[in-house]
């Protein structure tokens, strides 16, 4: 059946609304600017809401959490000029979290563009490097089609996509189709090369010590039901990547944790032992997977890999593969489980294999608790982590924001269901927790959903406690206060005497400045109190924030001592810092 709305006279507002339509937009983050205004105007007409933002940034994070836990494209806007570079942070993490997401930057009037107009910019040269698809919209009348191009992009290659729309062309009238995605969208990707998918499957079968690595391509594929079947079939145990807790469901009894930092000392020895590691949607990066922790280099270099991945660019990046599968993860893993079926049972799995992996976990746990006992004030970090976890409903979403207090807290942190776990990815920047929680909640309305976040990065973000308040997106903000960029300071202890420049904060009162911005808000200076605390928040069913005050002087460990060096100072000034 032919549902397109063939050659009807629209506006260029109209003709971005209809686009967004066809493609299920029902809310659109941003802040609001005149370049996009005339759109704005009939955005509810359209059944859009749009979501005001203090913050292009927030707005940016607020629609790749969005797609994160829906699986569907989130959609962002912004200011020409100024609010449109403010996007840029957000865009990257997006691309680095390999987040669907459409990006629509309004660009300077044709008639005023390469005279330094008043919020001029080349946002195409400015997202250039950190979208998988960017379009200049050529002509009023390609409007429509450059937004579905965008959205066929960004489902394709699991990237952020930009339009770049002159602002005089959302005045302009044209004649346009609308199209529905059935008519432009091809369906996933099929399982890979069937020799490799073969090769795979025997290696496996012959292997005495196999380990799954499941990765956020898991996730994304919806592929994680799957991955537990295979699980099973081999009696192979499974790691989750870093920051991808949700890969797995941890109360499975071949689950054994996430690695990376702050992971779990039992996923990462049952990794380092294994003479087959199958990666399945894992881009066995140097910082989540390579890197050693704990003190130990814990990827296996005798193993043989075998990876699987959509993207053919990721296969072999880091580590040299024995099997290569490009493919979806879903489809993939299906086509191996299918195989190992077909064939003869694996011979040289442990008949111990359950006992001993349980032995393991309990090991670990034991350890995590040790180190969560404190009955200090203030409280220490992994108390307050370990309090939290256990307060916390059971089907929930949570957010982590970067940082050395939120890196300790992924080997508490436990997920049942896929998409459950939204973390800030690859790119570093502070201040992402609130957006992507409040993306996530409009996604999941139905779920409870917490922000674990710094107080570093808090002040990135916290103007946006307004939007939260205003727009009725009821979430849980629980800000952990060590008074200090923890992460930095971790490098001065280490490399630079102690030497506290530039990492020590000063802070208000988080929870007396979140009451002003009209939320509900608990302050906790006990570690008897943390897990009332939560509890009271969750129960309010409203945006409410929990300030929680830690001690300073308890730091995780350091994420980078692979990337500084004991300083040498060489000019005669310069002596008495060594």
């Amino acid at each position: 059946m032919d549902d397109r709305t063939r050659n009807t006279r629209m506006t260029g507002s109209e003709s971005a609304l209809e686009a967004l339509r066809a493609e299920g937009v029902t809310f659109m983050p941003g802040l609001v600017g005149s370049s996009f205004m005339d759109m704005l105007d009939i955005t509810a007409q359209a059944g859009i809401r749009y979501l005001p933002f203090r913050n292009e940034a927030t707005a940016g994070f607020c629609a790749q959490g969005y797609a994160r836990v829906t699986g569907r494209a989130g959609i962002c806007i912004a200011q020409n000029g100024p609010g449109v570079s403010n996007l840029v942070t957000a865009v990257r993490d997006a691309y680095l979290a390999h987040t669907p997401m459409v990006v629509l930057t309004p660009s300077t009037s044709t008639v005023h563009a390469g005279t330094d107009a008043i919020q001029e910019l080349d946002a195409m040269a400015l997202f250039a490097p950190i979208v998988g698809y960017q379009v200049r919209v050529a002509r009023p009348s390609r409007i429509a089609e450059s937004i579905r191009t965008a959205f066929r992009a960004a489902y394709s290659l699991m990237r952020p996509a930009q339009v770049d729309i002159p602002r005089d062309y959302f005045f302009s009238e044209m004649d346009v189709d609308i199209l529905q995605p059935k008519n432009y969208r091809v369906a996933k990707l099929g399982p890979g090369d069937v020799e490799d998918l073969k090769r795979a499957a025997e290696l496996l079968r012959q292997s005495s010590s196999p380990v799954i690595l499941s990765g956020m391509g898991v996730v994304w594929a919806d592929a994680v039901d799957d991955v537990v079947q295979l699980a099973e079939l081999l009696r192979a145990p499974v790691v989750t990547g870093y920051l991808h807790n949700d890969a797995f469901p941890s109360d499975h009894p071949l689950a054994l944790g996430p690695v990376g930092y702050g992971g779990s000392k039992a996923a990462m020895r049952a990794l380092s032992r294994a003479d087959v590691v199958l990666a399945i949607g894992s881009r066995i990066s140097e910082w989540g997977t390579l890197m050693p922790r704990y003190d130990f280099k814990f990827f296996p270099s005798h193993a043989a890999l075998i990876q699987i991945d959509r993207n053919p660019m990721q296969i072999g990046r880091t580590v040299p593969f024995e099997v290569g599968i490009v493919g979806d993860a879903k489809a993939s893993v299906q086509a191996i489980s299918n195989l190992l079926r077909s064939g003869a049972e694996r011979s040289k799995a442990s008949p111990t294999l359950e006992q001993d992996l349980k032995r393991e976990r309990e090991e670990w746990e034991r350890e995590l608790e040790s180190l969560s006992l404190s009955d200090r004030v203030p409280i220490s970090p992994r108390r307050a982590i370990r309090e939290i976890a256990r307060a916390v409903p059971k089907d929930i979403v949570i957010v982590t924001d970067i940082g050395n207090v939120i890196g300790v807290a992924g080997a508490y942190l436990r997920f049942a269901n896929p998409k459950h776990h939204i973390a800030a990815l690859g790119y570093g920047g502070c201040g992402p927790g609130l957006g992507l929680a409040l993306g996530a909640k409009l996604g999941r309305p139905d779920l409870p959903v917490m922000a674990l976040i710094g107080d570093g990065s808090w002040g990135y973000a916290m103007i946006d406690t307004l939007t939260a308040v205003q727009q009725n997106i009821p979430v849980v903000i629980v800000i952990l206060d060590n008074s200090q960029w923890g992460a930095e300071k971790r490098n001065q202890v280490e490399f630079y005497g102690n030497r506290f420049v530039g990492t020590n904060l000063i802070n208000p009162d988080f929870a007396a400045l979140a009451k002003l911005m009209g939320a509900d808000a608990i302050r906790v200076e006990k570690p008897d109190e943390v897990g009332a605390a939560i509890r009271t928040a969750f129960s309010s069913g409203k945006t409410t924030l929990v300030h929680i005050l830690l001690d300073p002087a308890e730091l995780g460990e350091a994420y980078r001592r692979d990337a500084l060096i004991a300083p040498k100072r060489l000019a005669a000034r310069y002596q008495t810092t060594q």
